[in-house]
């Protein structure tokens, strides 16, 4: 395959994923997402075995054309960042409180990525490592409808500071925070935490609204 510049979702959708410190109100597009759900604190066990097989998977897709996998409209690009929906189901999200947070752990997918090279993707991980629990993987559509957003830069742990900034320009904008059990607190992690410091990790902050308390209702998952 001749070398060509890889496509980078990143810099062609910059107000998706590279927003300013200060908030901004996006209406985000359905796009086609790798997921997988669990439950629990994101240091433990079970969100490490999520972001692992959703890497796993994507990686596969990513590499198809080197193992002879013929897809088409196949075309070569850069796995856009890892992402996260957070939620619980009784109360308010909170931070400090990470032992019923619900999550659903996700990557972008290219348009060309159907049922069918989900599927075989999912074929050749299980033969790569077998010690693997693929079943847990999904393909989803994935339209979040009318969010604010920004970029959060710090401690995970921090991010109640980018929350409340957020918040405060929702006040001043007539908007509704929708953020809960069916709209979900949502961040995009553009930094990797193995290594990058703490103080200088990038994370997008999306969080659903409604606004003059009107609902939207191009807003859905497809499971």
């Amino acid at each position: 395959m001749m070398n060509i510049d890889k496509f980078d979702y990143k810099k062609q959708f910059k107000n998706l994923y590279l927003p300013k410190s200060n908030p901004m109100m996006i209406d985000v597009p359905e796009m086609n997402f790798i997921m997988v759900d669990g439950i629990g604190d994101p240091q433990g066990e079970e969100y490490q075995n999520a972001v692992e097989l959703i890497y796993g998977l994507s990686f596969i897709i990513k590499m198809s054309y080197k193992s002879g996998k013929d897809i088409e409209g196949y075309f070569q690009y850069v796995v856009p960042p890892l992402e996260g929906l957070w939620w619980c189901e009784e109360g308010e999200f909170n931070f400090n409180k990470r032992d019923n947070w619900l999550w659903t752990s996700m990557i972008r997918q290219p348009e060309f990525v159907t049922d069918e090279v989900f599927r075989w993707a999912v074929d050749v991980l299980k033969k790569k490592k077998p010690e693997i629990d693929t079943s847990k993987a999904r393909l989803s559509n994935f339209s979040e409808g009318l969010c604010v957003q920004a970029l959060h830069i710090g401690p995970y742990v921090d991010e109640t500071k980018t929350v409340l900034i957020i918040e405060d320009f929702m006040a001043q904008n007539n908007l509704k925070d929708e953020t809960g059990q069916f709209r979900k607190h949502h961040e995009i992690y553009l930094s990797d935490p193995r290594k990058t410091i703490s103080s200088k990790l990038k994370t997008v902050v999306r969080h659903p609204v409604i606004f003059n308390g009107v609902k939207l209702n191009n807003y859905n998952e497809v499971k």
